[in-house]
């Protein structure tokens, strides 16, 4: 009866259960995944994804956040949002889960929230939602399932249709049917990440549309599967021999919210990269180390990051953005990781590809079994050598950006102001876009949040 508690849950949660601090990342996490999808959507991916919605004539129900924003309908702009969102590698992560769940709950929430004219607060607590739903089915079947399945697409489709049937005022036995229908649209396969292909927007720009779609279908009646979640044949079962069906309802109700786990990301990256880039930055900051006196690096992680990012040889952005051994060496040669070192000439630099070449990685039995028991911890050591063969060694129990190694409210601002101000140089337009989100909670009508944008 997981699916049935979660739901009443959701249908249930009023925004004055929310502490202020809760409020407060929430906002966080709208204005990270905003700022993500404004400059993500000058990535190629992204500029297919609008042509393609370009073409589908409709109402003006919600705003497509790019360089040249406009207005369609709530399904569409959902589904290019959620892909230029996901684009950068950039959006924030819940680690437990293994989710980007700003990319498919904001998406999804800010376009029914415009299409609806909801509140602010509405918006709020939608979001808050959202993201305690997707995190909950998300921990429910992994790590086990996350060989095969990008649980942004799958788990993520339902935090957007619960974000979604909050929006619309769903009541729980409705609440229910959007879950179901959910579930049996979840979808994202890891293939496409031996060719470094554009899939893996398209899996978050769908969880956000397909969310959407469930929502409005059980507003209208449409029934769905009540046990989505446990059934013998529901997604759990379906996703992953070893299901953790318990996570699903732990605690639910406590007071705690699945939101304030959230990480974010000050990398464009894969976020299993992202410890060993901070041992990296760490270790040749308090060493004076460059990238020519580095004669070997040696990662040990865990085994989920060693399937994932154990990439030596990638040959394009996304492949990069997908190899621990590319993204540690780029933080020893540039000294960061955003988005400028993506671009082919730092891809293809000669220096990099040598420190490339002297990587190795392997999987370490503690942090492993660490990461089995804790996993919201994505723990490295990293050990450079230098040409004179010194050693030196550096643990990253928690990289910046987790909870325990917070991003400031104030460095998302900044982060925002660099991704947003690459796309929108008035800073004036940047600026309002700051204090729209700063002040979310006092919006009466989200039907016009974004026409100063339109109104270029």
């Amino acid at each position: 009866m997981q699916t049935r508690e979660l739901a009443c849950f959701a249908a249930e949660l009023s925004y004055d259960a929310l502490p202020a601090a809760t409020i407060q990342t929430a906002k966080q996490c709208i204005l990270d995944t905003i700022g993500c999808c404004i400059r993500g959507s000058l990535e190629p991916s992204s500029v297919i994804m609008r042509r393609v919605v370009e073409r589908q004539e409709g109402k003006r129900e919600a705003t497509v956040l790019s360089s040249r924003p406009f207005r369609t309908t709530a399904l569409t702009a959902a589904l290019a949002n959620g892909c230029a969102m996901h684009s950068l590698d950039m959006d924030d992560l819940h680690n437990a889960s293994i989710i980007h769940l700003g990319t498919v709950v904001v998406p999804a929430a800010l376009a029914v929230a415009e299409q609806a004219g909801a509140s602010g607060k509405e918006l709020i607590l939608a979001i808050v939602a959202g993201y305690e739903v997707g995190a909950r089915v998300g921990e429910a079947v992994n790590p086990e399932s996350y060989f095969f399945w990008h649980t942004t697409g799958t788990a993520g489709t339902f935090g957007a249709a619960t974000a979604a049937a909050k929006l619309l005022q769903l009541d729980a036995e409705q609440m229910l049917f959007c879950l179901g229908s959910a579930g049996t649209q979840a979808a994202g396969l890891w293939e496409f990440l031996k060719e470094g292909a554009m899939s893996k927007t398209l899996h978050a720009g769908k969880a956000a549309m397909n969310g959407i779609l469930a929502a409005w279908l059980a507003q209208e009646g449409f029934t769905a599967a009540t046990h989505i979640l446990e059934g013998e044949k529901g997604f759990c079962q379906a996703m992953t021999a070893a299901a953790h069906l318990e996570k699903l309802t732990a605690h639910l109700g406590s007071g705690q919210f699945k939101i304030d786990e959230n990480s974010f990301k000050p990398y464009a990256a894969c976020k299993h990269c992202h410890p060993a880039i901070d041992a990296a930055q760490t270790l040749c900051i308090a060493n004076n180390l460059a990238a020519d006196q580095i004669a070997s690096i040696y990662i040990q992680t865990n085994a989920v990051a060693d399937n994932l990012v154990n990439n030596p040889d990638p040959q394009n952005t996304y492949g990069c953005k997908f190899s621990i051994q590319y993204c540690t060496a780029a933080a020893i040669r540039y000294g960061k990781v955003g988005v400028a070192e993506f671009e082919p000439e730092k891809i293809a630099d000669g220096e990099l590809r040598r420190l490339m070449a002297e990587t190795k990685v392997v999987i370490d039995a503690e942090l492993d079994a660490d990461f089995r028991q804790n996993p919201e911890k994505w723990s490295v050591w990293l050990t450079l050598t230098d040409t004179a063969g010194r050693e030196y060694r550096h643990f990253i129990e928690y990289p910046k950006g987790d909870p325990q190694n917070p991003v400031s409210y104030a460095e998302t601002e900044k982060k925002v102001r660099t991704l947003a101000g690459a796309v929108y140089p008035e800073k004036v337009i940047v600026e309002e876009l700051l204090q729209k989100i700063d002040a979310l909670e006092s919006l009466q009508d989200a039907s016009g949040l974004f026409d100063f944008l339109t109104a270029q």
